[in-house]
Parts: structure tokens; sequence; C-alpha cells
């Protein structure tokens, strides 16, 4: 694990934040909601290791698709989504359609509102 990974971590311990935990019926709505979805990132992107320590923290289980280790994930990307930008966020509808959400703010702000304390 990076050097950089270890030092949020111990970041997180000093400030006291820790992964949110729901019950156990809660936690399986959950993992069964963010089933449909799929974080397009690569491991040294500042934006996405923000994005991944909100997952992490919001206690929730996301895909992870590296796109520097797997090319046809970028290649996935770029047809779905329009373009190589990361982080995006991939998310597939009860209906099937599918969104691409970018900018690592917005999908912070999606999946806390979503999966988040009182998220629905």
């Amino acid at each position: 694990m990076p050097i950089f990974v270890w030092l949020l971590l111990a970041w997180d311990a000093v400030t006291g934040r820790r992964p949110l935990v729901r019950g156990a019926e809660e936690q399986a709505r959950v993992d069964g909601e963010t089933s449909t979805l799929a974080l397009y990132h690569f491991q040294a992107c500042p934006y996405c290791r923000k994005v991944r320590r909100d997952v992490r923290l919001l206690g929730i289980g996301v895909e992870m698709r590296d796109i520097k280790r797997e090319p046809a994930r970028r290649e996935e990307l770029v047809a779905g989504g329009g373009k190589k930008q990361v982080p995006c966020l991939r998310i597939m509808g009860a209906d099937g359609a599918v969104r691409w959400l970018y900018e690592s703010r917005e999908i912070t702000r999606y999946l806390t509102e979503r999966f988040g304390p009182g998220g629905s």
C-alpha cells in the first residue's frame, strides 16, 4: 500500500473519522443498491483518492475499475461517458439506463446524499 494511503488512514485515525456502521439488514440493502455502481479511477489520481476515501468512510462497496491497469476499462469509460476523465462514477438505474457522473465533489455529494447518514 502506498505511503500516502497510510498517511490518510493515520489522519482518519487521529481525527476520529471512522467508516459508517449500519445494521445487517440496512447494510444488505445498501450493498444491493451499490452493486449497480462502478468507479473509474487510477491509483495516483488525487481526486480519485478522495472519492475512494469517501466510499470507504460511507461504508459502501463500489466496484473499482482502474483505467491504467485495465486498458479495456478506459475504453469503456470513453465509449460510455464520452471522455477519459477520472474519477467517474457509472450509475446504472433500475430501468437499465446508465448515467456517468464526473467530478469528485459531485460523486461524493451523490454518494453521501444516497448512502450517508439519513440518506434515502
